[in-house]
């Protein structure tokens, strides 16, 4: 095992102590809070470095120490960001949508065992139960590293609780993970390039997002990309929220695309991520989560799906790290 002192290399503590000095330093100047949004970020920003600089100075234990191992391969360029988790279910109706909202929670329970912060940005609820769609935004040191792991496929094989026959039935929903983008890195928007619609929004279930006319949705017109925000007070704020998910989605778009360039010339064979069916959960009429590109099997899907992940996560870190 990786000792603490090399830790201290890995994960680059000198240089996280030497920022949080920094943005301490331009907080204490009156301008810092001229712009809410991004003092908010960088306030952030030095909550994260803080936490890790914390875990490092504070880790004894062996669990601990691998954690923080775990990190310190998570040296992708914006691994150490926030994530940005949107959930599509697929072709099925019902029950394909409560199988999201059931991937919906075990991402809200993760992120809680995980102490990150996380914020419900929009949900479109399905007509009976579940969610069409749901995007969540989680922030914490290193979500995008981890979570970007879970993007793909996920698959669920039970006894249906929509069906009076209790038939057995398959569900697909579509996991999309891209990293928060800080706002320096915002790629230039023409006004030409985007449609906006302001509609009523409204969850439920409790789920914590108001029922107004501010709710936005943004179309890049160019690229088919959509995001729709529902979660803040006012329209204004929810467009500038929508604004930013569309610079991340955009930013990410082009990365892979490099990637995918990138592999070409290198002659290597890219999947098609979004095709991939990455996961496993059977509830009947056996009990297993398997990870079909690690191998990575729980017998308690239980504990999965109430946020117990962290084995699969970690399997397929590693499968990358090798």
């Amino acid at each position: 095992m990786t000792t603490k002192e090399e830790l201290y290399n890995l994960l680059k503590i000198e240089e996280k102590q030497k920022k949080i000095a920094e943005i301490q330093k331009e907080m204490n100047e009156p301008s810092f809070w001229g712009n809410p949004a991004e003092a908010g970020q960088k306030t952030q920003e030095m909550s994260n470095l803080q936490k890790l600089v914390t875990e490092w100075e504070t880790a004894e234990s062996v669990d601990q120490l691998k954690e923080l191992e775990i990190k310190a391969t998570l040296s992708d360029k914006y691994d150490e960001n926030g994530a940005i988790l949107t959930l599509h279910s697929g072709a099925g109706g019902t029950e394909a949508q409560d199988w999201a909202e059931m991937l919906l929670r075990m991402y809200e329970r993760y992120a809680e065992r995980k102490d990150f912060k996380y914020e419900l940005l929009e949900i479109s609820s399905g007509e009976e139960a579940g969610v069409k769609s749901a995007t969540l935004k989680i922030t914490g040191p290193y979500a995008f590293g981890y979570l970007k792991t879970e993007a793909g496929v996920h698959r669920l094989v039970r006894m249906s609780p929509f069906d009076a026959d209790k038939a057995r039935h398959t569900s697909f929903a579509l996991v999309e993970v891209i990293p928060d983008i800080p706002e320096a890195e915002t790629l230039p928007i023409e006004d030409k390039e985007l449609k906006i619609d302001v509609y009523r929004s409204g969850g439920h279930g409790g789920q914590s997002v108001n029922t107004t006319d501010s709710a936005v949705r943004v179309t890049h017109l160019p690229s088919g990309i959509v995001v729709a925000v529902q979660n803040e007070r006012s329209q204004g704020q929810n467009k500038a929220l929508a604004m930013h998910i569309l610079q991340s989605k955009l930013l990410a778009l082009k990365l892979r695309k490099q990637k995918e360039e990138e592999a070409k010339l290198r002659g290597e064979h890219m999947s098609a991520a979004f095709g991939s069916q990455i996961r496993s959960y059977v509830l009947q009429p056996y009990q297993q989560v398997k990870d079909h590109r690690t191998e990575v099997t729980s017998t308690n899907p239980d504990d999965v799906l109430n946020g117990n992940i962290d084995l699969f996560i970690e399997g397929m870190l590693k499968k990358n790290n090798n």
